[in-house]
C-alpha cells in the first residue's frame, strides 16, 4: 500500500490551503451576516457567487471529478489524490465545498449521469451542473418505510404509454430547497413483481414537474440548512420514458453505484472538520485561565489533545487506505473500507467536537463558534447514506463469511 501523496495532489494542497486561508475563513462571518440580513433560510448570500467566481480562476473547480476535463476545469484526480483536498474542504464544511462545486448530493448526482444518463440527461443536466448554474436533489428516503434497506422503496412509478406516472412521498431531498435546484433523481418501484434487487428504477425529474410539490424543509437539531432536507410529495407527476437512468429494474445498482463515492467524501470532510475543531480547542485551551493556570495546563484537557490526535490520525488512515483500494481494486473490493470509514470518521469526529465544545463552555454551544453547527451536522452522518448499523451488518457478514469453507473476498 502507498498512501504518499502524489506530487499533482500536494500542489492542489497547496493552492486550496491558499485559497482557504485568504478567502474562505475571510467569508465565513460574511456569510453568517447575509444569511442573517436576508431573513431566508434558503437564501443564495452573494458571498458565495464570488467565492465561486475565485475558485474557478484559481483551478480549484469539480476537483473531486474523476475525469479530466479542461472544459469543466476538473482536474481528473484519483480518490488518494482527492482525499486530503476533501479534508481540507471539511474545516469550513458550510462553505467551501459548495464554493468550488465538490457539494453533496450534486457530487453524486454528476457521477450518476456521468454514468448512467443519456446524450440528452449530459446536455440539459450534467453540463450545467459542472458548470455550476443550477443545483441538484436526490430523492431515495422515505417517510413510510425504513430507507436503510433501499429496496423497501415505496414510491411508485407505473408506466403509462411513452410515460412513467409518479405517486408517493420522499423525504430529507437535500438540496431541494436550494434556490437554484432544478432537478431530481428519484427512485422507486417500477415492477413490484420482479426479484427483490430488481424492483427499482431511478430517473430525472425536474423540480418544476406538474404533480410534484415540496411540502417542508426538514430542520436537522433545529438548524434549518440553505440547501434544505425536502419532505417532496409525488401526485401523479409524469415524465417521459426518456427519463429513465439505465434501465427498469436499475435503481439499486445505481444507488450502490452513487453511494460508494459519497460515503467517501464524507468521510474525508469529517477528517477536516475535526482538525478544525481540534485547533479550536487547542487555541481555547491556552487562551482560558482557570484557578491562575491556563486550562492547557490541566492534565484532562491534555489527554484530550492527546487522544484527539490519536485517533484523527487513526481514521485518516483508514480513509486513504480504502481511496486507494477504491483507486486499484474498484469500489466493491473496498466496500467493507468504505463501510468501516463510514462508521468510525462520524463517530470520531463527534468525539473531538464534544471534547472541544466542553473546553469552550456555554460559548461551544452558541453560534458564535462553529462547533454546535459542526456536532449537529456529523451527528446526521451517522444516519445519511446509510445508518452506522447496516454498514457495521455489511462488515460482519463479510467476516462471518471469512470463517466459512472455501470463502474468498469478492
Amino acid at each position: 500500500m502507498d498512501f504518499a501523496p502524489s506530487q499533482r495532489s500536494l500542489e492542489y494542497q497547496e493552492k486550496l490551503l491558499d485559497f482557504m486561508d485568504r478567502h474562505i475563513y475571510p467569508a465565513e462571518p460574511v456569510y453568517a451576516e447575509q444569511m442573517a440580513e436576508s431573513g431566508d433560510a434558503n437564501f443564495d448570500p452573494p458571498v458565495l457567487k464570488s467565492l465561486k467566481a475565485e475558485a474557478k480562476a484559481r483551478g480549484l473547480w469539480n476537483l473531486f471529478h474523476p475525469h479530466e476535463s479542461e472544459e469543466w476545469g476538473s482536474p481528473g484526480l484519483s480518490n488518494l489524490d482527492y482525499a486530503p483536498l476533501a479534508e481540507i474542504m471539511g474545516r469550513s464544511p458550510q462553505i467551501a465545498p459548495e464554493a468550488m462545486n465538490c457539494n453533496a448530493p450534486d457530487t453524486g448526482n454528476m457521477e450518476v449521469l456521468q454514468l448512467f444518463g443519456t446524450d440528452e440527461h449530459k446536455k440539459q443536466w450534467l453540463r450545467p451542473l459542472l458548470a455550476g448554474e443550477i443545483a441538484s436533489a436526490f430523492a431515495m428516503t422515505e417517510p413510510a418505510v425504513a430507507s436503510s434497506d433501499a429496496t423497501n422503496v415505496r414510491l411508485r412509478m407505473d408506466a403509462d404509454g411513452d410515460e412513467y406516472v409518479l405517486n408517493g412521498r420522499k423525504w430529507f431531498a437535500s438540496n431541494a430547497l436550494h434556490p437554484h435546484c432544478k432537478v431530481l433523481i428519484v427512485m422507486g418501484k417500477t415492477d413490484v413483481d420482479a426479484p427483490t434487487h430488481r424492483q427499482q428504477s431511478m430517473m430525472v425529474v425536474p423540480i418544476d414537474t406538474p404533480g410534484v410539490r415540496i411540502l417542508r424543509g426538514l430542520p436537522v437539531f433545529g438548524y434549518l440548512d440553505r440547501e434544505g432536507h425536502a419532505e417532496i410529495l409525488f401526485e401523479n407527476a409524469r415524465v417521459p420514458r426518456s427519463a429513465l437512468l439505465a434501465g427498469e429494474g436499475d435503481g439499486f445498482m445505481i444507488s450502490q453505484a452513487r453511494l460508494g463515492p459519497g460515503r467517501i467524501h464524507h468521510c474525508m470532510r469529517s477528517i477536516g472538520t475535526a482538525e478544525r475543531a481540534l485547533d479550536l480547542m487547542i487555541d481555547r485551551a491556552q487562551k482560558r485561565v482557570t484557578f491562575g493556570e491556563p486550562v492547557a495546563n490541566r492534565a484532562n484537557i491534555q489527554d484530550w489533545i492527546a487522544e484527539s490526535r490519536i485517533e484523527i490520525e487513526m481514521i485518516r488512515l483508514l480513509v486513504l487506505k480504502a481511496a486507494w483500494l477504491m483507486d486499484t481494486v474498484g469500489n466493491r473490493e473496498a466496500r467493507v473500507e468504505i463501510a468501516a470509514i463510514k462508521v468510525a470518521a462520524p463517530q470520531i469526529a463527534l468525539k473531538v467536537i464534544d471534547r472541544a465544545i466542553q473546553v469552550h463552555g456555554g460559548a461551544g454551544m452558541t453560534d458564535d463558534f462553529p462547533l454546535a453547527s459542526f456536532f449537529a451536522h456529523q451527528r446526521t452522518l451517522r444516519l445519511a447514506d446509510g445508518p452506522d448499523e447496516v454498514h457495521k451488518r455489511t462488515i460482519a457478514q463479510v467476516e462471518l463469511r471469512r470463517m466459512a469453507p472455501g470463502w474468498h473476498r469478492s
